[in-house]
């Protein structure tokens, strides 16, 4: 039997690790697509934000309509466009949507999603 220290953060709250466990299923999911080739999407991110790219052949910007829900974007053409396309992308942290952006150029819409940055809800009391 082996057994391993493990060093635990005193400031590395549950929720963080959460977060940080479901980041990492979505990009190993999405690295491991890409890496097929099944599906036609990628992610990438920075310290302000993710670049989703999504492969959409024959489909006009006019035929797209994007939200933005929290933490979820969703992707899905109108009733007009010749390709019928429907996507939700969950991150783990919320979006800025206005912040973001949105581009269609050669059958690839790109979107750069602005990270929301947590707020802290940190009151300070007087002491009298």
């Amino acid at each position: 039997m082996f057994f391993a220290p493990v060093i635990r953060q005193a400031n590395y709250s549950p929720a963080l690790r959460s977060l940080d466990r479901s980041f990492e299923r979505f990009f190993n999911d999405v690295a491991y697509v890409r890496q097929s080739g099944t599906k036609g999407h990628s992610l990438s991110q920075d310290d302000s934000s993710w670049t989703l790219s999504v492969d959409l052949p024959g489909v006009a910007k006019d035929q797209l309509n994007i939200g933005i829900e929290g933490a979820v974007v969703r992707i899905e053409s109108t009733e007009a466009a010749s390709r019928k396309v429907k996507a939700a992308y969950e991150l783990p942290l919320e979006i800025d949507a206005t912040a973001s952006t949105a581009a269609l150029e050669n059958g690839v819409l790109t979107l750069k999603l602005a990270k929301k940055l947590p707020q802290s809800n940190v009151t300070t009391l007087s002491i009298q």
